[in-house]
């Protein structure tokens, strides 16, 4: 790092995966900065070490995923919504002080504002896969938007207990098999579990659901997961992960370098084709493909403790 050149990074574990860095620095050049956004693999041991020390690391900021966002709170200094949510996703200094505060949710409503408008609006009923990280802002999204009901499924019954009882009444803790009988009452499913990205065990799921159900995944790799293919052979309006991603890291940008970036088609495209590139090819109509071997059943996956 060259010096008076900015830096900041996401912290996570692992990281190679996250294409924070090719957002961010697709605006770091759209706007002519002098600065890096990089990646920082660090693992959960050494989070609180690392985070404390920053600005030693040559940082001005950071990002904070999987699975950190919960032990960011003790590093930094939350603000109202990072304290109430239960998770940080972003760091920046203050006067000296490092901060911390949550953009999930704004990323989560706003992708779900622009990709399926009017979403919200009579929603007495939502169900949550999941119960970390990523899982606790979308349930503050909801009750914020006055979703009367929102039920929390997860594989440990523990984990999703605390949200009941860090958000209230409004929150319902069900189990994995009482899913496909919420759906039919439900108005809007989250998946906020790692299930389904790529690398994970997909998630299985019966939407035995009414036609006005609005589904939305936070996975974004790959971008079209299991469950949004799922939904759009039945006709349901979907919201994917990349949307999230590309809106919640906005207030990051304006955090650090005091510039508020726009979300464009060409951004989105840039990601689109780096998320795709490592796809095989797709077979041609007119060759006969080999017989694909037979695997053997498996048991389903009951659920997902995801923290993003």
């Amino acid at each position: 790092m060259t010096d008076g050149r900015k830096a900041v990074c996401v912290i996570g574990w692992p990281i190679a995966h996250s294409r924070s860095p090719l957002i961010h620095n697709y605006w770091i050049r759209q706007h002519g900065l002098d600065a890096e956004y990089r990646r920082e693999a660090v693992p959960p041991g050494e989070f609180e070490a690392f985070a404390a020390r920053l600005r030693e690391h040559g940082y001005i900021g950071a990002n904070v995923t999987v699975p950190h966002k919960q032990a960011a709170l003790a590093v930094a200094s939350p603000d109202d919504r990072a304290r109430a949510v239960g998770a940080a996703n972003a760091l920046w200094y203050d006067d000296g002080i490092l901060r911390a505060t949550n953009t999930d949710v704004e990323g989560f409503l706003a992708n779900l504002d622009a990709a399926t408008p009017g979403w919200d609006r009579g929603l007495e009923s939502a169900i949550v896969l999941g119960a970390g990280g990523g899982a606790r802002a979308v349930v503050f999204a909801l009750l914020s938007r006055d979703v009367e009901r929102v039920y929390v499924i997860n594989r440990s019954p523990e984990r999703a207990a605390a949200l009941k009882k860090q958000f209230g009444a409004r929150v319902q803790v069900a189990r994995w098999e009482e899913t496909t009988g919420l759906l039919g009452g439900a108005g809007l499913l989250v998946n906020a579990t790692p299930l389904g990205m790529t690398g994970q065990p997909p998630l299985e799921i019966n939407l035995r659901c009414p036609p006005s159900l609005v589904v939305a995944d936070l996975v974004y790799d790959p971008l079209v997961t299991g469950l949004l293919a799922a939904a759009r052979e039945r006709g349901l309006r979907t919201a994917d992960g990349l949307g999230m991603l590309l809106q919640q890291a906005v207030s990051g940008f304006e955090l650090w370098f005091g510039i508020r970036p726009q979300v464009t088609a060409e951004l989105r495209a840039l990601v689109e084709g780096d998320l795709t590139k490592h796809l095989p090819p797709r077979p041609r109509d007119d060759v006969k493909q080999p017989a694909a071997p037979v695997k053997p059943r498996r048991n389903k996956l009951r659920g997902g403790g995801f923290s993003a």
